[in-house]
Parts: structure tokens; C-alpha cells; sequence
């Protein structure tokens, strides 16, 4: 049995081929929220981080009325470190809405998204996007995605898959590409008529909670999609815990999708996504049943984490100035309760109470993670990104990528020299029709870490860059020390100025300006060779017999580098720190004390 009134699909894509605008436009023609029009664009990216991102973070429910029919959407992210957002979200729907990109074409993530939409037996739409591009083509894209189709051995019907030609920004939709469309009803149409209606199994009431949100009324809500059976408000359910255990309970609240907000309800039937509150030990993976015949669900599969970092309290010299929360205990609470949501996370204790290793799925994986907690006013320290290396039969594994780079040509030199320093393997290489050249390489996830920086520095900003987790193969003799650099490191505490600003910047590449408070072992630029030096930049000019301080030539700064989150987690090396706190960001030496630096390395060496 099959219920004809409702649909559930999911927007697949690589990151930035336009779902969340193409969600714009279904919401605002299907006029889901009355002040709709004033919202602004990407109006599911809620999170202050997606929105200077400019990329979706977390998967977001919203539903739709068409023609009678409820359509359930869910807005996935883009990017391979959130691929635990999209795992989970496509055993919610019964169909996908594929983005490609009408220039593009398919890309990494897309290929990521797409093997796990087939190999849960979903159908697709494909969507072509931004068709009114001047530089798309949309025959050679076409062409590429059923190939890629076709690789990742698609079944008969999924190879016979419906496209849309769409413009997400203009909201337009078409069923054949020379006749441009006036609105984005073609696609609704597909979607009805494309899109199986969801199965209703003649068995008790089973769901699997796909999804967590926290209420400060209502408390733990889980989400999912209603397998079978009915749910209904105050019922007694049995939820069915990954570990094993059952835990009877009932349902305080239920809760379905409307437009852009949950609506409560007294009762649900099977194919409806739903939000169930009223059971505070509920998990992702567990399975809400049916209290008398409790059955319990297979739990979802999340593809395991590849990077590794120890986050641990700040105890800098300008510790406990701008936080509010300092301790381990606060560092601990918090790191245990992000597991309860973000699946693909890790974290444990270690051998030291003060900190704690947590691994995620890359860099942009835990530099989210890191941003958010010190936006709630966090203060702590992050190491440097390592990888999780496994070993099987004797042998040590470390985790392989897949990298695509896009750069203009006269910039192929510097990319393919810097690559292939990394122990990569090129494995295709083209020339765009756009005059760029398109480089793809097969290497280790380590050599991925600090190049996207290097490469847009070397590039003048010009390099496109992806990569995606490919597996786990052997690893490479080479020490698995990352590449030194050397620092400029503050002798001395104090406030920096122009003066000794001036004297340090001409040994490197400075990562502050002047008035800017130091502390001893404060790395504040980047030394022109690969070694360490200490310099004094709270030096200031002294009053002689001969001439005043403020006299001579007037001193000229080069602009220090802005150091981002990301960029500071690329650029420290074994020996160095990043110290976050809510107001700022400083880069440190782990020993502070220059003559003990020195006394440490010595015995290392």
C-alpha cells in the first residue's frame, strides 16, 4: 500500500550548485509562509555560520502543498565533511532531487550523494541548474550524470531518469531545454508524478528517529519517518535503544512539517515525517515501537570520521579574559552533548582531565564545531589536525581523497608542483572550454591538510578546489610528521608597535598589526625559512641625546595576514596551538619559554 497524498524527497548536490535557492523558489510560489517574499534569499540556511559560509550545515525539513499532495522536502548539505547529515537523511524520503550544475556538471560530492540515493533503491530527478548561464552546457552535463549513473551501477529504472531544466534564481522550471520556463511548477509535476508515494507496511507501529532537535519546553524530539502503524498523542510507546535496551514511555507531543515550522497534531499515519516528544532518553539510530510488539529497526550506518584533534582548556597567559565557559567540565559537557546530534562526530577522554580527542570528517567538519562553541562564549585550545590511521592484518592504513582542482592555466605549473610534492597520483587532466585546466588526483588525506590555503595564496585566489573521502589504504613510509615552517614568535609580553612591527616584518609575513596585546611563545607571523625565531615587537624606538623617538623616515607596515579559524588549523605544526576564545583568535607555542623551546627540541631531535 502506498499513500498517494503525500511525497518525501530530498535535494542531493555538490556544495554550492544551488539547493538551497532552488528550496527559495518552491517555498515562495507555493506561498508556504504568508511574509515569505520579505524572508531574503537561502531562507533554510537559519545558522549564522551557513549564512557567511554560504553553505548548508545541517539538513533542514520543510513541506510544500501542491495540487492536493503534501510534498516534504529536506535540504541537505553540500559539503563531504556534513556527509552524516545526508546519510541520515535519505532513509527519511523516498526519492531525490538531483542538482547538477548546467557548467560543472557532476562533481565529487555529487558523486558521494548519489551512491548512497542508489544503493537505497531511491529514484531520481535529475535537475540541470543555472541553464541561463552564458558558459553552460547543458547537452555535455546530461551526457556526464547518466554516465556517472551508469558507473555507479543504477538499476534499469533508476537509469530512466526524468530532467528538469531549471534556474533556481529566476524560480524557473522546464521539461524541455529550449523552451524556457515562467515558474517552478514543471518540476512540481515531476515530483508528483515521478516520485513514488511512501509504502505502508501491514505490521505494528515502527520509526526510525533519523533526527534530533532540543525544545526548552518539550525536551528531546526525535525525528523520523513513520515506517507503520499509527502514532497518536499520549500513546505508550516502547523506544528501542542501538545499544538494546527498551524503555517504555509515551508521547507527550507530535509534531509534522507545515511550511517552514512544526505543527502539533493528535495523530499521524505511516509515511508522514514526524517529531515525537516525551521520551528523554531518545537517540539517533533508535527505534520508536509499538509498546506491545516492540520491533526494532536496523540502526542508520554513518560512514566513520578520518581527522583527529585534541581540544583542551586554554591555559595561556589571557586565559579566562573574554570566555564565560573555561573549565574541563564545561569543555566536556559540551563536546558529549554535540554527539547526541552530529552522528559522524567523535569524542573521548584522554589520559590528561583537561583534555579531550575528538574526530570528525575533515577540517571544515571540526572547524564548525569549534566556531559554534566559541560564539556560546567557550575558551579552549585546538592541536593540529592529524589523521585516524587504522591497522588490519599487521599492516598500517592511513586514509586516501579524491582531489579536483580547476585553475586558470597560466597558474598549471605552480599547482601541479605543489600536488605532486604530496605523494599524489594524477589521475585525469583536461582542458576546460573555458580556458581552465581540470586536474583530478588520487592522495593521502594528510597531504590535504594546509593545501587549499597554499594553493589559493600561490593562485591569487583563482584555484577551485574539492576533495571527498575515497578509503582507507596503505600507508606511506614517509614519517608521518606533517611539513615544518617557521614562526616569528613574541620574545616578550607586552603590546605590540609599529616600531618593532617594522623590524619583524622584514623577516616574514606578519599575522598582526600594531596595539595588539602579546604574551612570550605567541606566534605572530610566519618566518621566511623553516626555522623559529623569536623577535620583539613590543620594541620601541628610545630617546637619544642625538634625536627624538618620533623623528626619522615615517614606518610602513605591510597589512598582517588575516588569520581565519581555517586557515590557523592548516598553518600549526606539531609543536603549536591554536588558543580560541570568543573575542579572538592566537596562535601559540605549546612551551612557551623560549631557552625550555629549545631544550625540548633538542631532545626530540
Amino acid at each position: 500500500m502506498r499513500r498517494s497524498d503525500l511525497r518525501n524527497i530530498a535535494i542531493i548536490a555538490h556544495v554550492d550548485h544551488g539547493k538551497t535557492t532552488l528550496v527559495d523558489a518552491i517555498l515562495k510560489q507555493t506561498h508556504a509562509h504568508r511574509n515569505i517574499t520579505g524572508m531574503g534569499e537561502r531562507i533554510l540556511d537559519s545558522m549564522d555560520q551557513e549564512r557567511e559560509r554560504g553553505i548548508t550545515i545541517k539538513a533542514k525539513n520543510a513541506s510544500v502543498m501542491y495540487n492536493g499532495v503534501k510534498i516534504n522536502i529536506v535540504d541537505t548539505p553540500g559539503h563531504a565533511d556534513f556527509g552524516g547529515e545526508v546519510e541520515r537523511t535519505l532513509r527519511m524520503v523516498d526519492g531525490v532531487l538531483l542538482l547538477v550544475d548546467a557548467k560543472e556538471g557532476p562533481m565529487p560530492q555529487t558523486t558521494f550523494v548519489l551512491r548512497k540515493a542508489l544503493s537505497l533503491g531511491h529514484q531520481a530527478i535529475v535537475v540541470i541548474n543555472k541553464i541561463d548561464r552564458q558558459d553552460a552546457q547543458i547537452e555535455d552535463v546530461v551526457n556526464r550524470t547518466f554516465d556517472l549513473f551508469a558507473h555507479l551501477g543504477a538499476t534499469d529504472d533508476q537509469l530512466d531518469f526524468p530532467i528538469v531544466y531549471a534556474s533556481a534564481l529566476h524560480g524557473t522550471a522546464s521539461l524541455d531545454v529550449k523552451k524556457p520556463g515562467v515558474d517552478i511548477a514543471p518540476l512540481l509535476e515531476t515530483i508528483l508524478t515521478k516520485i513514488p508515494a511512501p509504502p505502508i507496511f501491514e505490521r505494528p507501529l515502527q520509526m526510525l528517529v533519523l533526527a534530533l532537535v532540543h525544545d526548552s519546553y518539550k525536551g528531546k524530539i526525535g525525528i523520523g519517518k513513520l515506517l507503520s502503524g499509527s502514532l497518536a498523542k499520549r500513546q505508550a510507546l516502547m523506544l528501542m535503544t542501538a545499544d538494546g535496551r527498551q524503555i517504555p514511555g509515551k508521547a507527550t507531543d507530535l509534531l509534522v512539517f507545515e511550511g517552514l515550522g512544526r505543527t502539533e497534531v493528535e495523530r499521524v499515519e505511516a509515511g508522514e515525517i514526524v517529531a515525537v516528544a516525551g521520551l528523554p532518553e531518545i537517540g539517533i539510530g533508535d527505534t520508536i515501537a509499538d509498546a506491545e510488539h516492540p520491533v526494532a529497526l536496523p540502526p542508520v550506518a554513518i560512514d566513520e570520521p578520518t581527522v583527529q584533534m585534541t581540544f583542551s582548556v586554554n591555559n595561556s597567559p589571557f586565559a579566562g579574559r573574554e570566555g564565560k565557559y573555561l573549565t574541563s567540565r564545561h569543555l566536556r559537557d559540551r563536546l558529549f552533548k554535540e554527539l547526541e546530534t552530529n552522528v559522524s562526530l567523535r569524542a573521548e577522554e584522554t589520559d590528561s582531565a583537561d583534555a579531550f580527542l575528538v574526530a570528525g570528517r575533515g577540517e571544515l567538519h571540526l572547524a564548525v564545531l569549534i566556531e559554534s562553541m566559541r560564539r556560546e562564549g567557550y575558551e579552549m585550545q585546538v592541536s593540529q589536525p592529524k589523521v585516524i590511521l587504522r591497522e588490519e592484518d599487521g599492516v598500517m592504513l592511513e586514509p586516501y581523497e579524491e582531489l579536483t582542482i580547476e585553475v586558470p592555466v597560466e597558474f598549471q605549473g605552480t599547482v601541479i608542483e605543489e600536488v605532486g610534492r604530496r605523494r599524489s597520483e594524477l589521475r585525469h587532466m583536461k582542458l576546460t572550454a573555458h580556458n581552465n585546466l581540470h586536474l583530478e588526483y588520487h592522495l593521502p588525506t594528510r597531504e590535504v591538510i594546509g593545501l587549499k590555503s597554499l594553493l589559493l595564496t600561490k593562485t591569487r585566489g583563482t584555484v577551485v578546489l574539492h576533495h571527498l573521502f575515497h578509503g582507507y589504504e596503505k600507508a606511506h613510509e614517509r614519517t608521518l610528521q606533517s611539513d615544518t615552517h617557521g614562526s616569528l614568535v613574541a620574545h616578550e609580553t607586552g603590546v605590540s608597535n609599529a616600531y618593532g612591527l617594522n623590524m619583524a616584518q622584514e623577516r616574514g609575513a606578519l599575522f598582526i598589526g600594531p596595539q595588539v596585546d602579546v604574551y612570550q611563545g605567541m606566534v605572530v607571523g610566519q618566518k621566511s625559512r623553516d626555522e623559529d625565531l623569536d623577535v620583539n615587537i613590543c620594541k620601541v624606538k628610545q630617546l637619544s641625546n642625538m634625536r627624538a623617538s618620533g623623528s626619522d623616515e615615517a614606518i610602513v607596515l605591510t597589512p598582517p595576514r588575516e588569520m581565519t579559524l581555517e586557515f590557523s588549523l592548516e598553518y600549526i605544526g606539531q609543536d603549536e596551538l591554536v588558543e580560541v576564545t570568543p573575542a579572538n583568535l592566537r596562535i601559540r607555542k605549546r612551551i612557551l619559554e623560549p631557552e625550555a623551546r629549545r631544550k625540548a627540541k633538542k631532545n626530540r631531535a
